[in-house]
Parts: C-alpha cells; sequence; structure tokens
C-alpha cells in the first residue's frame, strides 16, 4: 500500500470515527432532553456553555501548553538540525514557518500545538534532539508538522465541544432525578405512567454512560489521528522508515516526561506518562491516547514509497 492509500484510508476512518460519534451526542443529548421533558433549547444552552470554555482553551492553546510544560524558545546556532529539518518541511509542503520550542528534560517527546499552520508550535525535548540522528528526527517533526496540516488540534477541539457538552447534560440530569421524572410535574395527582418511569431510568443510565462513552470514542479519534499523522509524514518525507525507527526508539525509552500531565498527554507523538500499568491489552488500549508502538510501526513499514 503507498503512503497516499493509506492516508486516504485513515481520513476515511477517522470521517466515520467523528460522524459516529456526533450521531451519538446528538442521539444520547435528544433522549436525556425528551424523557425529561426539558426544552430542547437547553441542549443548545450546554453546547454554548461547552463551547465557550473549549473556545478559550483552543485559541490560548499554545501559551498555556508551553507554561504548562516550561517551553523555552528553540535557538537556531544551539538546535541546528531541529530549524532546518522543519523549515525543509514546511517549504515542501508550503506552510507558514511554525514556532519551535525546546523542553529541557532528557525523556525523547515531542508535540504540536496552536490554532492554525499560521499560529502554529513544534516542540521537542533535548532529550529527542539530541538521541535521534537527522532522518529520525525528521520523521518526527514531519508527523507533528502533520497534525498542523490536517487541522487535528482543531478537530480534537470540536470533540471536546461535544464531550463538554454530554457532561454538562449528564450533571443536569443527575439533579434533575432527585426530583423524579419531570414529566409527572404535567400529570394530575401526581401520577407517574410506566412508560414515564422507564424513561426516567433509561435517560438515568444514558447521563451515566454516555460520558465514558462519548470520551472512549474521543480517544478512539486521537488514535485515529495519530496514524493518519504518521501516514502523513511518510507521504512527506518519502522515508517511513526514519519515523519507525525513531517511534521505537521513544517507546523503549522508559523515562517519563516530568513536564507533562493527563491533560497534555494526548499532544505528544508518544504517551509521555510512560503509563504501564497492567490489564487486558483490548481493554486497557481503549483508555490510550495513542495507539501500540508495535502497530504504529507495522503501518509505516508497510508503506510503499512509490
Amino acid at each position: 500500500m503507498t503512503h497516499y492509500q493509506l492516508v486516504a484510508k485513515n481520513k476515511a476512518r477517522s470521517v466515520a470515527v467523528m460522524l459516529g460519534f456526533v450521531l451519538f451526542v446528538l442521539g444520547a443529548s435528544y433522549v436525556i432532553a425528551r424523557a425529561f421533558d426539558y426544552p430542547l433549547s437547553i441542549v443548545g444552552t450546554a453546547f454554548i456553555v461547552a463551547g465557550m470554555s473549549t473556545f478559550f482553551s483552543y485559541f490560548f492553546s499554545d501559551r498555556i501548553v508551553l507554561t504548562i510544560s516550561g517551553a523555552k524558545a528553540a535557538n537556531r546556532k544551539e538546535h541546528f538540525d531541529f530549524y532546518t529539518i522543519t523549515e525543509n518541511i514546511v517549504n515542501s509542503q508550503r506552510l507558514p514557518m511554525p514556532k519551535l520550542y525546546v523542553i529541557e528534560d532528557s525523556a525523547m517527546n515531542a508535540f504540536a500545538t496552536g490554532r492554525n499552520p499560521s499560529h502554529a508550535v513544534v516542540c521537542a525535548t533535548t532529550g529527542l534532539l539530541a538521541k535521534l540522528n537527522r532522518s529520525e528526527l525528521e520523521g518526527v517533526i514531519a508527523h507533528e508538522i502533520s497534525h498542523i496540516k490536517n487541522y487535528d488540534i482543531l478537530l480534537m477541539s470540536l470533540v471536546s465541544v461535544l464531550v463538554g457538552l454530554i457532561a454538562l447534560l449528564g450533571d443536569w440530569v443527575m439533579r434533575g432525578s432527585m426530583y423524579g421524572p419531570m414529566r409527572s410535574n404535567n400529570k394530575k395527582d401526581g401520577e407517574r405512567s410506566q412508560l414515564d418511569m422507564i424513561m426516567f431510568f433509561v435517560a438515568i443510565v444514558m447521563a451515566l454512560l454516555a460520558p465514558i462513552i462519548s470520551k472512549l470514542m474521543k480517544l478512539a479519534l486521537s488514535r485515529r489521528y495519530e496514524f493518519l499523522a504518521d501516514a502523513s509524514a511518510a507521504a512527506m518525507t518519502k522515508n517511513p522508515e526514519g519515523l519507525a525507527r525513531a517511534l521505537i526508539k521513544i517507546s523503549q525509552d522508559q523515562e517519563p516526561l516530568e513536564a507533562a500531565n493527563k491533560a497534555t498527554a494526548h499532544l505528544y507523538i508518544s504517551d509521555p506518562l510512560k503509563n504501564s500499568r497492567g490489564g487486558v491489552a483490548t481493554f486497557k488500549n481503549l483508555f490510550q491516547t495513542h495507539p501500540p508502538v508495535a502497530e504504529r510501526v507495522q503501518a509505516l513499514r508497510a508503506i510503499t514509497t512509490k
């Protein structure tokens, strides 16, 4: 399979997951609103509240993440390969030059952030810059620039709005449940029909499960974007083996990145927390922000560069 075919395949899967995610959120919101006899405008209100908080985070994401990470601006003389490789890639893709930052940490990792290609940041740890050769570093930087080019940061921000919407609706439902089924307020003598009671309990169950399901779908989409960025990076560099070797080296580095936390872990090219908790692999992978490195390497090495 060529890298162009793989990119197209991953884009199609990402669209399918995103569409399913949106339909699930809309369906859950409708059921919850109807079961409690809430006006559908309450869904719009929750959407606006979730959207405003996510918009603030998205608009200032680069400053927030860089501050949290303790990153500092890269120096062209000191980080020559970092600068020149990035310049070569963005010039070939006709993209604006992103701002470059480094984190003083021997752990190997990198991330990209920013609201669009004109306001983008690529950040790497000093450990990554020191331990990868130029071909491997090129693969990592291309991966991060792919996130920028594909507007993955924007799309994940939209997903965060939907997750926030479900979380707010679930919270309101649980608060409203203390007063019983809302439809019962419109019945004479406080009668509660059997249908109302069934709808009430269905809504409670959905309010409890919907945030978990939506979170899992968000993580699934995040993993899809990692595969897509890998394939896009291979298309940019025409050298999938460079990124494959870089991922292997990064995965073998067991040092966690001190500047990372759960809020920023999904941004990095590899899980910076080095989560080694046990568990059945199938279920454990559901809660990971990144796909297994072995799967990513296998996909990259299956690419032909024709």
